[in-house]
């Protein structure tokens, strides 16, 4: 029988670099050869072929591989998500192409959640004509928050807390050349949230993040800060139910909770959750090596 062998291209920065390694050993266990560091920008598509042309593993035909993990939010380029779609339709991956591109987009994650039963925030899209529509709204919820759907990090969130406030918003928006707009209900909440990582459906961890000082916003690159918080089991179920809606193999679901409706919600569905870092392993987050097992479980499954 033909040795398995798989692609992999996982980030390298707050200790990927060692998880890296770990995830190849433990499958290397299993008789799977590992083509690692595999970046789609050093390939290029030929006839039917996707050959990648780095340094190491030079001329080999990614298409014939048994299956693809990509795993690498911050060097992701438009040119390898091109790629990466291709690929999915020839081999395997992890997350697919199509799961990976829905949780990119908060408007098609929200849209897909709420079909299938998951609760997220009220949310509204709309063309960049319908200005007049943005002030219904406003003057509806009273506060919301303007949202690019393919935004990371809370990177571009925008809280509008009156008709004022849009009406300064309007000109910078329109400046960008939007085709449209997404915004969400400002939810009530405490300034923290869950986030809660599945892998094959199964509950790997959850800790929790919490804004800084008078910011609304709990992620890590927008100055939150993560803390140690147990999960309950509703907040599991939402979780894998928002995971298994979506599509993700691999999925990392950030859960509010609702003060004014007194139920919790999920804002969002993270494709590429990351692994804890030497820092928070030291605080007392020690999910790392049940994420591999299950990881590994998983190619393991897929290749077969």
């Amino acid at each position: 029988m033909e040795k398995r062998k798989i692609g992999m291209w996982l980030y390298k920065n707050g200790g990927g670099e060692k998880i890296g390694k770990k995830i190849i050993k433990h499958l290397q266990e299993r008789d799977i050869e590992v083509l690692n560091d595999i970046g789609l920008r050093h390939a290029i598509a030929k006839n039917s072929h996707i050959i990648y042309h780095g340094e190491e593993h030079h001329g080999e035909k990614l298409d014939k591989l048994d299956l693809f993990f990509s795993y690498n939010a911050g060097e992701q380029t438009q040119y390898q998500m091109y790629l990466y779609q291709a690929l999915n339709r020839i081999i395997p991956m992890i997350n697919s192409y199509d799961a990976f591109a829905l949780t990119e987009d908060k408007f098609h994650t929200s849209f897909v959640l709420r079909n299938n039963g998951v609760k997220t925030a009220d949310y509204k899209l709309c063309h960049r004509d319908d200005g007049h529509e943005l002030k219904k709204i406003i003057k509806k919820w009273d506060k919301m928050v303007y949202k690019p759907t393919d935004g990371w990090g809370g990177v571009g969130l925008t809280k509008i807390e009156s008709e004022a406030n849009l009406d300064m918003l309007m000109p910078f928006l329109n400046q960008m050349d939007l085709r449209y707009f997404y915004v969400e209900k400002f939810i009530n909440y405490d300034n923290t949230d869950f986030r809660v990582d599945i892998v094959d459906g199964e509950f790997v961890a959850c800790y929790g993040r919490k804004a800084n000082g008078t910011d609304w916003r709990t992620n890590v690159t927008s100055g939150g800060s993560v803390f140690i918080r147990e999960a309950n089991d509703e907040v599991v179920n939402i979780a894998k139910k928002a995971c298994k809606a979506t599509g993700v193999d691999i999925g990392g679901v950030d859960i509010i909770y609702d003060r004014d409706k007194e139920e919790y919600i999920v804002l969002e569905v993270n494709g590429i959750p990351a692994f804890a870092t030497p820092e928070q392993e030291k605080m007392g987050l020690n999910f790392n090596d049940k994420k591999i097992d299950l990881i590994v479980d998983l190619i393991d499954r897929k290749t077969k």
